[in-house]
């Protein structure tokens, strides 16, 4: 099913300034303790912070040959492969406030890198979510794209990877993410808002970084700290 953007931008709206943190209360005090959660190997390249709408993609392993040739038939046989084997539809759907939540399905390959990742925040892409490797992270890091993995990988997709679909529930973290649910991430790892709860949590989410906050500002101020922008500051 696609949303509407006004309509994800609004329910984005919902979940400002909050931190996978408040987010994780929030869906304590809706009563989903035990779900929503990624495991804690999905992490970020560096300290950043991300919100958007779930745009789901899936790949498996490749099941076919890696035949032997020449080095100028292989670098055909490279174009054909990301024509015909592992192509990235959903780059070319992504809209402002989507953040790419991508299953690997266990395989150590580079799907994503320091070029493809600009291509999808051009688009209005607010970050990325790899259940498995991501490559080129150095300059990832340094172009500052917010992207969350389990861990780096070395290799391009080719002989590895292919793709399977894209809107469709996926797996990663040990999560099921689902098309337009609400994803979270900072570095606290990420958590999923089901969609149709997402306005719930987003209440006791705002009043317990409200709570937080206030609390903090006190603390900030009796220990000569300077206000920073998580309490209000410059």
């Amino acid at each position: 099913m696609t949303h509407d953007t006004k309509d994800n931008l609004k329910l984005l709206k919902m979940f400002e300034n909050c931190r996978v943190a408040d987010v994780r209360d929030g869906m304590d005090a809706a009563m989903m303790h035990h779900r929503g959660s990624m495991s804690p190997e999905i992490r970020p390249l560096w300290r950043t912070r991300a919100v958007g709408i779930a745009k789901t993609a899936r790949y498996m392993p490749y099941r076919g040959t890696i035949p032997s040739m020449t080095f100028e038939k292989y670098l055909d046989w490279v174009g054909w492969y990301y024509r015909e084997v592992c192509p990235y539809p959903w780059i070319e759907t992504l809209r402002e406030g989507d953040i790419a939540v991508l299953d690997l399905g266990g395989v150590n390959a580079g799907l994503m890198g320091s070029e493809n990742t600009l291509s999808g925040l051009r688009r209005g892409a607010r970050g990325y979510i790899s259940s498995d490797g991501v490559r080129d992270t150095d300059e990832i890091v340094l172009q500052k794209v917010p992207f969350w993995s389990r861990y780096t990988s070395q290799s391009m997709v080719q002989g590895r990877l292919q793709y399977d679909s894209m809107d469709v529930p996926v797996s990663v973290g040990g999560v099921t993410v689902h098309p337009g649910d609400v994803v979270v991430a900072d570095g606290d790892g990420v958590i999923v808002v089901p969609r149709d709860a997402a306005p719930e949590v987003a209440r006791y989410a705002q009043d317990e970084h409200a709570r937080d906050r206030k609390t903090r500002t006190e603390h900030y101020k009796a220990l000569g700290i300077r206000p920073d922008d998580t309490v209000g500051g410059a």
